[in-house]
């Protein structure tokens, strides 16, 4: 659906942030009846609002289309699933949980976090849209609703008298099409003295480290600390402090809570990442609109790479079948002639192909079989568990390159 205004504040968008082309969406994923079948491909391009600088997409696809079979487990990556457990250890001694306490994660996904809480004995709820995903989950042992939330799920749940201490969402406020909606559920089904806890791609890495590939069209938002906050505010959210942290390329995780619960006061952490923004030029809308130039160096300097690689014989593989690959390909046009296949470790990726590109997408295992010159890890994001685990390509002299922020060869 095309939109004229914000999402956030109903502004007219008339400046661009971003504009990658025309692409697929980046987890519809194609087995093999599919290849010679009609591909929708959509405008990619993300604008800035002039008003509250929320940087967005327009919406093409529903959440329902997006979700109604998703290929994204968190499991089958080491680092989230230490990630998570990192977490939880956290949230437990900070916020005093107990067998008492009551924790609702918001994109539960198959869950790789709440599994945590459960084997502490602490009562959970997964809320997940994808119900291939959350069948996972409940095989796992947490309990899961099939549910996108917004004020509607908020309320359902608060009629059963479940107002849960602490709400996660763990990446999840990026793929919300009706933002004021999905943060006001937060505020009704909190409990008084509740606490939030959201994790989101920092939009000040995204801009520094040239993350462009991280835009795809399940992500409707991107945020910085200055824009989050004013959207949380306009629900009676206060948000009283921050955490920088590293999954994906650079994320946050904001805390809040009701504006009436003055037991939480606001950090310093917090004041001093807001000027750090302010300082970087966050507050003002000349700053997003001289990001794109970034995008089209890295383009060329990745065909540059391809096109000498090939030309001299040698062969190139990627690893990581993640969103951000099919971004990153789509837009640079790469297919089989520059790249012979991916790897993912989902086994539910396996014997499919990258949307748009087409490129076939195997085991890991195979790396071993064809030995090729170079390894492209496109889930740059996990580059030092990908390397770990793909050690032995050293072996026969082979060299693992990664595209971003910029094109190199890792040593």
């Amino acid at each position: 659906m095309l939109r004229d205004g914000c999402r956030f504040c109903g502004t007219l968008l008339q400046h661009v942030f971003l504009d990658l082309g025309m692409s697929p969406l980046a987890n519809s994923y194609l087995k093999a009846h599919q290849l010679n079948q009609m591909e929708p491909f959509y405008p990619l391009r993300a604008f800035v609002c002039e008003r509250c600088l929320l940087v967005q997409l327009e919406e093409f696809e529903s959440p329902d289309h997006i979700f109604s079979d998703y290929a994204y487990f968190s499991s089958f990556s080491d680092v989230f699933l230490q990630h998570a457990k990192d977490y939880v250890d956290m949230a437990v001694e900070r916020f005093s949980l107990s067998a008492k306490s009551y924790v609702v994660e918001i994109a539960s996904n198959d869950g790789y976090l709440l599994q945590n809480f459960v084997a502490r004995g602490i009562r959970v709820l997964g809320i997940e849209p994808a119900k291939n995903v959350a069948e996972v989950a409940v095989k796992k042992g947490v309990p899961s609703c099939v549910k996108f939330f917004g004020t509607q799920t908020a309320r359902e749940l608060v009629a059963e008298e479940r107002r849960p201490d602490l709400i996660i969402g763990n990446n999840v406020l990026a793929h919300v099409p009706d933002l004021n909606d999905f943060v006001g559920g937060l505020k009704i089904l909190l409990a008084p003295e509740g606490i939030i806890t959201i994790e989101f791609p920092h939009l000040m890495h995204l801009m520094g480290l040239n993350q462009f590939d991280t835009i795809y069209h399940e992500h409707f938002s991107y945020f910085s600390l200055t824009t989050v906050n004013q959207v949380f505010a306009k629900h009676g959210l206060t948000i009283f402090d921050v955490d920088e942290i590293s999954t994906h390329g650079g994320s946050l995780r904001i805390y809040a809570r009701h504006d009436e619960h003055h037991s939480k006061p606001v950090t310093e952490r917090l004041m001093a990442l807001k000027k750090k923004e302010e300082i970087q030029g966050f507050a003002t809308l000349a700053h997003y609109l001289s990001f794109s130039e970034k995008a089209r160096e890295t383009k060329r300097a990745l065909l540059e790479f391809l096109i000498r690689a090939k030309r001299e014989g040698k062969s190139v593989v990627a690893y990581g079948a993640a969103a951000k690959a099919s971004t990153l390909l789509n837009y640079c046009g790469v297919r089989q002639d520059f790249v012979d296949y991916l790897v993912d470790r989902s086994t539910y990726k396996q014997g499919h192909w990258l949307p748009g590109v087409h490129i076939p997408i195997h085991d890991p295992e195979r790396i071993k079989e064809t030995k090729p010159d170079y390894v492209l890890i496109l889930a740059w994001n996990l580059k030092e568990e990908i390397m770990r685990q793909m050690s032995y390509v050293r072996n026969w002299g082979g060299q693992f390159v990664v595209p971003i922020p910029e094109v190199r060869i890792c040593p």
